[in-house]
């Protein structure tokens, strides 16, 4: 974070925003700087992918389905608005103990411990890390402790758009986030490569909300898509999993998607219609 935060002083904050007396290493800049650039960020990549996989990838006759609530777009969009900010705080007080040195990100390629390789491996590190330590947050969020208060609002919609995928209880939305955070405290990780990667996780989680089924055959019982999130919606104790079906077949909570069997929410639509 660091990056954007230099580009942001070098271009914007030092020249036209801040007092020339305010230094750029000062913590309480850096802090307040970290939680503009966060909360814009996570807008707008919230609302620009959000918006365009509502209108050209969403299936917009699943808004038919019985289980579609009133004005649920709108709702969701709301409710993801007003999480994302407190979401933030927590995230920020990590975003600056990377910026102030605590992590193991590293800027040049040469510091990685094994090159460009190591950056290829750290990419699957990556997401093999952050899949395993959101599978049991996220079932851990479904246990009766926590459910109710924390995990219930995301589970308000039963057919999900693109724009449920940042609709979370605040709590909830940054202990899902967290695997994403506490890895390049754990592990090197270039700072280019991380960005893209936190680009890339805000944009699947888009993606798994998006009812657009489609996935290449050999793949279908491997990646975790929006299919098996789906199911998740509407059976509850299925499919945790982020990107890979991985722990759920090894915490024995995988259901296979009723989309791939012909008895998902397009399937119910037909035969309604056939009625």
């Amino acid at each position: 974070m660091d990056l954007v935060l230099d580009a942001a002083d070098q271009h914007l904050l030092t020249p036209y925003v801040y007092p020339a007396g305010w230094p750029e290493g000062e913590p309480c800049r850096q802090l307040l700087s970290l939680f503009v650039i966060t909360n814009l960020g996570a807008l707008a990549l919230y609302l620009f992918f959000g918006t365009l996989s509502y209108y050209f990838i969403f299936d917009h006759r699943l808004k038919q389905h019985p289980q579609f609530l009133e004005n649920q777009v709108r709702r969701e969009i709301t409710y993801a608005l007003r999480s994302l900010p407190w979401i933030s705080v927590p995230t920020v007080a990590l975003f600056f103990a990377e910026v102030r040195g605590y992590s193991k990100l590293y800027d040049n390629i040469e510091d990685s411990p094994y090159g460009w390789t190591g950056v290829f491996l750290s990419m699957l590190s990556f997401l093999f890390f952050t899949d395993m330590g959101i599978y049991w947050i996220h079932r851990g969020l479904h246990h009766k402790l926590f459910y109710k208060r924390f995990h219930k609002p995301h589970h308000l919609w039963k057919i999900a758009t693109p724009f449920a995928s940042h609709a979370f209880h605040p709590v909830d939305g940054f202990m899902q986030s967290l695997p994403y955070h506490i890895y390049p405290f754990l592990f090197p990780l270039h700072k280019i490569t991380y960005l893209g990667l936190y680009i890339f996780v805000n944009v699947w989680t888009i993606s798994i909300h998006d009812g657009d089924y489609r996935v290449p055959c050999f793949l279908r019982h491997v990646i975790n898509g929006s299919a098996h999130h789906t199911d998740h919606h509407l059976y509850f104790d299925y499919n945790y999993g982020q990107y890979f079906t991985l722990w759920d077949k090894i915490g024995g909570s995988y259901k296979s998607p009723t989309a791939f069997e012909g008895k998902g929410p397009h399937d119910y639509l037909r035969h309604l219609r056939e009625k």
